[in-house]
């Protein structure tokens, strides 16, 4: 039997939650030049963000260098602390939890980073690397080596390459420590921030691939935050566009790139390369006018509206609201479709 769109978003809708994060903003403070260095300005990095994931499952967030998609990443585990909204881990409430509290909420949710050479202490050899989270939540003592040698082969290096520093290796090998590190104390989420952007193409399939036969064994759930739009429909069961520090579209994967209804998710389809050649020739791209606005002034309204064909004088008068206006998953827009 088929499975309409709208069943889609029901049964995802209705699945037991491992995350969820309502209406998450983050500002950061714009300071002026004077001796006093009196608040200015905000940049509005992540404004009223949405997002939930089940378990077992990859929510691709996807946008424009920029976009706010790492800040969201970051303000999920708290890494940066949101200006307002919720993030809920299992029912548990992130943003005033305690240091102890999300300490011990860091052992089940971890981070990949995207330049896998910055993210490593140069100075340190890769063993200790891995064991460091071991040896912050004091799980050393309970077979930490052994533990090191298992998640060295569990990300396809060998054990015996452990003392060996980070420059030795290639990217993708660094990489793949990083995620061994992130591992280290048996997650259940991670958040993969562009994981594979830094890397050559010859090798980002073996990232990709490694990141999903970890998730089948391991029952991992993950937030993908990417540019590359043919990473994200690879990888991901969901996807979250975001532009400005706003969501503009969500849906399960293939409504979003099959039916795109946003205009900026047109745009940013458009200009994704195409397999076949002949298609690619006659194809129609969506080419965009305009710079991206700041976000420490965004427009009214909707903020897609400076650059988009479709806008309209309510464009500017109100802000539209992620919802499903017909097409079968939500879209902030006025005139989706």
């Amino acid at each position: 039997m088929t499975t309409t769109r709208h069943e889609s978003e029901e049964r995802h809708e209705s699945a037991p939650a491992l995350l969820e994060v309502d209406d998450l903003e983050v500002r950061f403070p714009v300071y002026g030049s004077g001796l006093l260095r009196r608040v200015v300005g905000h940049v509005h990095a992540v404004s009223g963000v949405s997002l939930r994931l089940s378990e077992r499952e990859t929510l691709g967030v996807v946008g424009e260098s920029g976009c706010g998609k790492s800040t969201t990443g970051r303000a999920i585990l708290q890494l940066v602390k949101p200006t307002a909204g919720s993030v809920r881990y299992r029912g548990e409430e992130l943003t005033s939890m305690s240091s102890a509290g999300l300490q011990r909420v860091r052992r089940e949710a971890g981070i990949v980073f995207q330049d896998p050479y910055a993210s490593l202490n140069p100075k340190l050899p890769v063993n200790d690397i891995i064991a460091e989270p071991l040896k912050v939540h004091r799980r050393w003592r309970d077979g930490g080596p052994e533990r090191v040698a298992e998640l060295l082969r569990l990300v396809g290096l060998s054990p015996e390459h452990g003392n060996r520093y980070p420059h030795e290796f290639s990217g993708g090998q660094r990489q793949r420590v990083g995620i061994a590190r992130a591992l280290a104390l048996e997650p259940r989420l991670l958040v993969l921030d562009e994981p594979v952007s830094a890397l050559d193409v010859s090798v980002q399939a073996g990232v990709v691939n490694l990141l999903e036969d970890l998730q089948e064994r391991l029952g991992l759930s993950y937030v993908f935050i990417a540019h590359d739009l043919s990473v994200v429909r690879h990888i991901s069961d969901r996807v979250a566009v975001m532009y400005l520090g706003r969501v503009v579209e969500t849906g399960a994967r293939e409504d979003v790139y099959e039916n795109p209804a946003h205009p900026y998710t047109q745009a940013l389809l458009s200009a994704a390369p195409w397999p076949d050649p002949r298609q690619e020739r006659v194809r129609e791209r969506i080419v965009l006018t305009g710079d991206v606005p700041s976000p420490v002034n965004p427009p009214s309204g909707c903020r897609f509206r400076t650059r988009c064909w479709k806008a309209r004088e309510v464009c500017a008068e109100r802000t539209p609201e992620l919802t499903d206006r017909g097409t079968g998953h939500p879209v902030a827009c006025h005139f989706p479709g």
